[in-house]
């Protein structure tokens, strides 16, 4: 069974909040980074602008960006 409309859009908004919850999990080193601001900003206002459709790409984008941000957190 295909999705609804209000299904997708609620749950683009449920992994967007866990994303976020990860964002803010990451320290000071992490933060400073400009990769942070980058993720901050494909969570926000990138996220709201998109579409439907277009905010799955866009919460990916900032996920994969929070796992380059988890991976060089040791290196910073």
């Amino acid at each position: 069974q295909k999705p609804t409309f209000k299904q997708r859009y609620d749950e683009a908004e449920r992994r967007r909040a866990v994303i976020m919850q990860r964002l803010a999990g990451l320290n000071e080193r992490a933060r400073a980074h400009p990769a942070y601001r980058r993720a901050a900003t494909l969570l926000n206002q990138t996220f709201r602008k998109a579409s439907v459709a277009q905010r799955l790409a866009t919460l990916q984008a900032a996920e994969w960006l929070i796992d380059v941000l988890e991976n060089l957190t040791p290196f910073l």
